[in-house]
């Protein structure tokens, strides 16, 4: 990818390497953004930079601004592995090595003779190699004196292993047969306690988080890779009177190739021979087939349905509608406001005031005549009530929790950034087809000896029109009569011999749901098929409602159609007949208007407009590209699951907040007893450990979510 020039600047895409938590992308922003002329957007989730700069800067510059925040940066690379190959590693063996570590330190029967230098060659891969990430990270943190849970994390590791070693080679911990001392007050005497436990359990609870969370950001560009893989991948092309099928990318404007029935459209072009119906669902969300004949033109990756096709490229490669829908998702996903993770909010001056209270713990304790081991048991414990365990496991745990509860239910939220906006949330917009609708289409109007022959004649096509005209006719009279000199001429209609009479069945307009019936000369009735609403619509925007949300009919399909859906699901504002880039342009004009929008569709033409919306929940049903655009997948394909979603997430939400505030309440309540040395170092520890099982017990009550 190379650097794109403007009349006034020129815009380049960075990959970023080294963030740890959304504070990381707001640095490298900051530092980018410092620069003269430079305006720059950095999205933590896909770990990437949208800087626009001015001539006299060169990428490189950009680079160096990057790198010297401690951070990298290059150009992408097409297709970026996945990088949380290492991690999982780093999670596994923190997890098989702490397990006997937290055993032998918390049941005394199982600590025999050596147990402590057992728990030391098990645990020491643990905080070095396992929480190598953190260390790195703080390090980077206190080189451009800030913080973040990085830094609370490497310390609490730290302060818990320093002090280990201390009692293991200078205190009485390392004598055969020691067992742990206990008191309730007091800092108790040096060397009497280990940690290695705590040290080791907050690495791999932590590393726990970290995973997960890697592998949500893994599949933001998804959407985009979704998108891309509904492209044909060869094509059949007429060069020189002969066909020859050639890879896609040889493919050039003005090239003239065929599309057989059920065959992809290999790429935009202008039909100059044959007619046929383009199923063009998978790419507008549509149900009705679209007639095309000579002079019509048809969108790539979209499928031929009926008659022999020879389209004339008129557009290839990055110029596609199918692109250009690529690029708008794109452009959504990197306009997203940046989620910062509460924790790391409150820990830029959480962890500075407890270094603080550490060293003025010790300094206190040494200047009014301590000893010098009151006073750093004194200190390690203030840094160990800080140690924030809970404070990792605040999210991960409820976010884990509500998303296994979520599944159950037919719901996937994709993430922790997800959930701030499920709160704020007040207007849902509703794609039609396959969302509110089933996305078949059905008879709606018609019976009789009109509903039987046509369905007879209808038997031997499959326009999907036919088809449900068939299955109805079928389902009402059973055996059909048979059909003899049957035609079919594309974009009118078909004709036969049925019982003796010619029996024509045909639409007066292509696009239209109104089917005419006639025989011996006369129309004798019409067949009505439609897209119907799904059963359980109405009751899921009547839930939606009563969440304070505002519904919205978006749809491409004309006004009275949409109209009369949104009357029967008890929805007032319909925007209709809007092309797929349009819907984008809708969601940007409600948030214009003040409002926060959730988007709920299903189709590849709404990949954009669910990137592009505060909250995207994609129709589990639908097509991949939407599915991965969305923040919230509703597996169901059932509409009262949108409403489910948005109160599952609003609930989980409100857990990690709660979770929060009670994993600051445990360790900064206690604070003043560490410091004042009534606090053990052990009971430090249990107060955190303490703290740590009523964050999981809270969380565990996602489970109960009706």
């Amino acid at each position: 990818m190379t650097a794109v020039a403007t009349a006034q600047s020129e815009r380049v895409e960075l990959a970023i390497g080294g963030m740890t938590c959304a504070s990381c992308a707001a640095r490298v922003e900051r530092k980018l953004n410092k620069v003269g002329g430079v305006t720059a957007t950095v999205n933590y989730a896909t770990e990437k930079a949208q800087v626009s700069y001015p001539g006299g800067l060169s990428v490189e510059d950009l680079v160096g601004v990057v790198e010297a925040a401690g951070y990298s940066a290059r150009l992408p690379e097409p297709e970026a592995p996945a990088e949380d190959g290492t991690l999982r590693k780093r999670l596994l063996l923190s997890a098989v090595l702490t397990v006997p570590v937290l055993a032998l330190a918390m049941v005394p029967a199982w600590q025999v003779d050596y147990w402590q230098w057992v728990s030391l060659v098990l645990a020491a891969p643990v905080v070095t190699w396992g929480a190598w990430p953190f260390h790195r990270a703080a390090a980077v943190n206190l080189r451009h004196l800030t913080a973040t849970m990085d830094t609370l994390i490497s310390l609490g590791v730290v302060a818990a292993t320093a002090w280990s070693l201390y009692a293991l080679l200078f205190g009485m911990a390392g004598e055969i047969g020691m067992r742990h001392g206990f008191e309730l007050v007091g800092t108790g005497m040096a060397g009497d306690n280990l940690y290695f436990e705590v040290a080791a359990t907050v690495t791999t609870f932590i590393l726990a988080g970290r995973y997960f969370e890697a592998r949500s950001k893994r599949r933001a560009g998804a959407a985009l890779r979704a998108l891309l893989d509904l492209g044909a991948k060869d094509v059949t092309v007429l060069r020189g009177g002969d066909e020859r099928q050639v890879p896609i990318e040889s493919l050039h404007p003005g090239d003239v190739f065929v599309a057989r029935p059920g065959e992809k459209i290999a790429t935009d072009g202008v039909v100059t021979e044959g007619r046929s119906a383009v199923d063009t669902s998978m790419l507008t969300g549509e149900a009705t087939p679209v007639e095309a004949g000579p002079g019509d033109a048809v969108t790539g990756a979209t499928v031929n349905v009926g008659g022999r096709l020879l389209v004339r490229a008129t557009r290839v490669g990055a110029d596609t509608r199918l692109a250009q829908l690529a690029r708008l998702v794109e452009a959504a996903q990197n306009g997203k406001a940046q989620a910062q993770r509460l924790a790391d909010r409150v820990s830029a001056v959480f962890v500075p005031a407890v270094v603080f209270a550490a060293l003025a713990t010790l300094v206190v304790w040494l200047a009014t005549g301590g000893s010098e081991e009151q006073a750093f048991t004194a200190a390690v414990a203030v840094l160990i009530i800080a140690c924030p365990c809970a404070l990792g496991l605040a999210t991960p745990t409820a976010l884990l929790v509500g998303t296994g509860r979520g599944a159950q239910l037919g719901i996937v939220i994709k993430g922790p950034e997800v959930l701030e906006s499920t709160r704020r949330v007040d207007t849902v917009v509703l794609d039609k087809t396959g969302t509110v609708t089933t996305g078949r289409m059905t008879l709606v109007e018609g019976d009789g000896e009109v509903l039987r022959l046509a369905g007879a004649v209808e038997a031997a096509s499959e326009h999907p029109i036919a088809r449900a005209i068939v299955a109805a006719a079928r389902e009402r009279f059973g055996t059909l009569p048979a059909v003899t000199d049957f035609r079919s001429t594309a974009g009118l209609g078909v004709t036969g011999v049925v019982e003796g009479k010619r029996v024509s069945v045909g639409r007066e307009a292509a696009g239209t749901s109104g089917v005419h019936v006639a025989w011996d000369g006369e129309v004798h009735g019409q067949l009505v098929v439609a897209d119907t609403i799904k059963p359980t619509s109405a009751q899921a925007v009547a839930e939606l409602r009563a969440l304070g949300l505002t519904p919205v009919l978006l749809t491409g399909d004309n006004a009275g159609a949409a109209r009369a859906i949104a009357a029967e699901a008890g929805i007032d504002e319909v925007v209709a007949e809007v092309l797929p880039e349009g819907k984008v342009d809708v969601v940007k004009r409600l948030q214009a208007e003040g409002r926060v929008v959730a988007m709920v569709g299903d189709g590849v033409n709404d990949a954009a407009a669910l990137a592009q919306a505060d909250l995207g929940l994609a129709m589990g049903t639908g097509t991949d590209a939407a599915i991965e655009a969305g923040d919230l997948t509703l597996v169901r394909g059932d509409l009262r699951a949108a409403a489910d979603a948005i109160r599952l997430a609003r609930r989980t939400l409100a857990t990690i907040k709660g979770n929060l505030f009670w994993a600051f309440a445990y360790n900064v309540a206690a604070l003043p007893l560490a410091a004042s040395g009534l606090l053990n170092p052990m009971i430090a520890g249990a107060a955190m450990a303490c703290s740590s099982a009523f964050v999981v017990s809270n969380s565990l009550r996602l489970r109960r979510f009706r």
